[in-house]
């Protein structure tokens, strides 16, 4: 006899995970878990303070229960809520770990469209959307990755500034800076540190802004354009690739790293931020599940292995490369020498 009986609850529970993000975006437009945190607990209550219905908050409270984002402290007829420890540090707008506002990326409606056109992209071997997807020059989307992710990207922004927190001179290109989380992290570990940010026009905007609320411009300069064309200056000690690499083609990506070498100062090395799978291509489950995310929303995008990483550095020059698994992240950081 089989150890179990067949369960159709996995399909079920992949149809309809789409209900959950949305209901999930909902209480987060709302405010649910901040009102929660700050004292309100019942569905009256929460009501009150987000203007929302009675019905559908108890609807909402008793759904984000059910998913493990609150707990229900008191039955009926007067129900209460807590957060749970993971949404108090997360979901409260309070929280300096707050990460809500990724949402404004992940529900972007460009990637949500490459995977509800998916089919096309699995019959295809390449995007659904227009042009090159994504990776299109100073596509918006960029713009509310750069607003909405920096919480998420401190802890290996964290991490790669703290091998560098000696490094004299410490001369950085941060290409794709983005929220610019990478350099002012950098600068903040090594306050001699001076960081060039590159990015799109559309994005550098946001990357001034956050470097400025940082108290950091003296430390920071930019360049506009795109990485595989702009002059890149320099010369650099370090140069950032922060989830960059997985967009292009392995073509592509050999002519980017060759332009690399130029700018690198004699002993500089690049350091790479990347979803890298194991060689099975099946574990680990996040890294090996982003080649899907580049499918949907790229023309030729993948999540690389190691290996496949190595085979690219080495036919742009780059003589070694070494691996490490970024503490409180699902990535792993790639650092590069030329020689």
């Amino acid at each position: 006899m089989p150890a179990s009986e067949p369960n159709p609850g996995l399909f079920f529970d992949t149809i309809s995970g789409y209900q959950r993000a949305y209901v999930l975006n909902a209480a987060l437009d709302i405010g649910i878990f901040t009102a929660i945190a700050d004292g309100f607990t019942t569905p009256e209550a929460i009501a009150t303070h987000t203007h929302a219905s009675p019905r559908g908050v108890r609807i909402l409270c008793d759904h984000l229960t059910v998913q493990g984002f609150l707990t229900k402290t008191a039955l009926p007829p007067h129900p209460a809520y807590a957060l749970t420890q993971d949404s108090a540090v997360f979901l409260n707008e309070h929280s300096p770990a707050y990460v809500g506002a990724v949402r404004l990326f992940f529900l972007n409606d460009e990637l949500t469209s490459g995977f509800r056109n998916a089919t096309k992209a699995i019959r295809t071997g390449r995007t659904a959307l227009t042009g090159q997807g994504t990776v299109d020059f100073d596509d918006p989307v960029w713009k509310d990755f750069a607003r909405a992710m920096m919480p998420m990207m401190m802890p290996p922004a964290v991490y790669m500034a703290q091998q560098l927190a000696t490094l004299n001179p410490c001369r950085v290109l941060d290409i794709a800076a983005s929220h610019g989380a990478f350099g002012i992290s950098i600068v903040r570990a090594n306050p001699a540190a001076h960081v060039t940010a590159l990015d799109f026009p559309g994005v550098l905007p946001v990357t001034r802004a956050h470097v400025a609320v940082a108290g950091l411009n003296a430390n920071f300069s930019f360049i506009e354009g795109d990485a595989f064309e702009v002059d890149l200056e320099g010369p650099y000690d370090v140069i950032l690739l922060p989830n960059l690499l997985h967009h292009f083609s392995p073509a592509r990506n050999i002519a980017l790293l060759k332009r690399l070498l130029p700018a690198l100062a004699p002993g500089g090395r690049v350091m790479t931020l990347e979803f890298v799978p194991n060689e099975d291509r099946i574990t680990p489950p996040v890294s090996a599940s982003f080649a899907m995310v580049m499918l949907a929303s790229t023309a030729e995008g993948d999540a690389y292995t190691f290996a496949e990483f190595e085979e690219m550095f080495r036919a742009a020059g780059f003589a070694r490369n070494e691996i490490a698994d970024v503490p409180h992240s699902m990535e792993q950081l790639i650092t590069s020498w030329a020689g």
